[in-house]
């Protein structure tokens, strides 16, 4: 694209995977139409520093390498600057270049940034924090606050599914209440996610969030017992029309969402958060490069 002319490249390089992308990365990047200023931060705490220090020699285009924690983490120091996001999905879930329509292979992800187009979209904000995705309440921010630290990593993944399911069994539904500003709904739920597009996790889940729509939503689901959250999950994953069964769903540019107890907040994996907080949307706030078809689908 004759609108790029540099590009700078940030991976969140701490796993081995990381790197193993990073370098695979490089090679498939040497040969877009313009130079490319390649980084991989290896400890996560760097990767503020190492974006300010990219957008200091003014690029065209920033890539932004990792999973969904990356994206929104870094995605505030992008408001303001004359300049394009490109995703390169590295996560998980990848829910929000799955939002944008992106391959999730590292040869699509670089494809696109060479032949596809930017778009403006909007940002969702938890109080003063902007966010790509989806923030959450519920049991998965009850997981990530508590787990013990690199449980994950001494006893993997099958440590890790078994604090899950001690915090399921601790695990009580919540009094909610959103505010629109002209009317307060209160109601007991078992999970929210306050969404700026539609995947959370990886899986489709609100409809009605888009990253194009000027409003943010909010989409409770709604149960006196734990089991509702079990069975909301599934009809989920399966795709089943169940999944509607339980869900109340709330939008706009703005609203004030509170639980008795306060509770975490997840935004996009990564709690910081607790409630209550006001929901926002920032309308337009970034340009993030898409596919040329997702662009026209859009329109």
């Amino acid at each position: 694209m004759s609108e790029i002319r540099s590009a700078a490249l940030i991976v969140n390089a701490k796993s081995r995977k990381g790197q193993k992308l990073f370098r695979r990365a490089c090679k498939r990047l040497e040969e877009l139409p313009f130079t490319v200023d390649a980084h991989a931060v290896q400890k996560p705490k760097h990767l503020e520093r190492t974006v300010r220090h990219a957008l200091s020699k003014k690029p065209d285009l920033v890539i932004l390498g990792g999973g969904d924690g990356t994206v929104s983490g870094l995605v505030d120091l992008l408001l303001g600057e004359d300049v394009i996001l490109g995703v390169l999905p590295l996560g998980t879930a990848n829910s929000f270049a799955r939002t944008l329509g992106l391959p999730l292979d590292v040869d699509g992800a670089i494809e696109v940034l060479a032949t596809g187009v930017p778009k403006r979209i909007d940002l969702g904000m938890i109080d003063g924090d902007y966010f790509a995705n989806c923030a959450a309440m519920g049991l998965s921010p009850q997981i990530a606050e508590t787990v013990p630290h690199n449980l994950k990593k001494v006893l993997g993944r099958i440590g890790y599914l078994g604090w899950a399911g001690l915090q399921y069994l601790r695990f009580r539904p919540f009094i909610l209440t959103v505010d629109d500003g002209t009317e307060e709904k209160r109601m007991r739920v078992v999970e929210v996610r306050i969404s700026n597009g539609p995947y959370h996790g990886g899986t489709w889940l609100v409809d009605e969030a888009k990253v194009d729509s000027g409003q943010i939503v909010v989409q409770a689901v709604t149960g006196r017992y734990r089991r509702t959250l079990l069975k909301n999950w599934f009809a989920n994953i399966l795709g089943l029309a169940a999944r509607h069964q339980d869900t109340v769903t709330f939008s706009g540019r703005e609203l004030k969402i509170d639980t008795r107890p306060s509770l975490p907040i997840s935004i996009d994996g990564e709690v910081l958060a607790h409630t209550p907080v006001r929901a926002r949307i920032a309308p337009g706030a970034i340009r993030v490069m898409v596919p040329r078809e997702a662009e026209q689908q859009a329109g």
